[in-house]
């Protein structure tokens, strides 16, 4: 597996940063063949990441800094989002359907992620942040082009 790319981008934890991201990771990853369904569903990871770093880690601040970083390696996609937000006190609950603190919300952000991407890595610490890695592999029909 070689690297064939990587972008790495900071962004205010502005609601109209979501759509930043989600068109800076399709843009990454329409350089080899993922489909149209992998490409919505890797879209709709990432915005539940950032979204998750905005409402949750930086309580809806719009000065908090969040760190996207796309790495596009021949055989799959890694997507990391960081914050030095407020860090999720039991995470355990946090990836249960339904949990959040927002009842106007549906709470399944994490559950997204996890049924849309193949692989979901989560490091939280209170009061440091939160760091959510994504990964989407290629399929054996997808071949990378030149």
């Amino acid at each position: 597996m070689s690297l064939r790319n990587k972008v790495k981008l900071e962004f205010l934890s502005r609601p109209e940063n979501v759509a930043l991201a989600r068109v800076t990771v399709a843009t990454v990853a329409a350089e080899v063949d993922f489909n149209l369904s992998d490409l919505e569903e890797i879209k709709v990871a990432v915005s539940e990441a950032v979204s998750n770093a905005i409402i949750h880690g930086y309580e809806e601040r719009t000065n908090g800094i969040i760190t996207l970083t796309a790495k596009l390696y021949t055989d799959h996609l890694e997507i990391i989002v960081e914050d030095a937000g407020k860090g999720i006190e039991d995470l355990h609950q946090a990836l249960q359907p339904g949990s959040g603190s927002d009842p106007e919300r549906m709470g399944l952000g994490f559950v997204f992620m996890k049924s849309f991407m193949d692989e979901v890595d989560i490091w939280t610490e209170v009061g440091r942040g939160t760091r959510v890695k994504l990964v989407k592999s290629l399929k054996i029909q997808n071949c990378v082009k030149n």
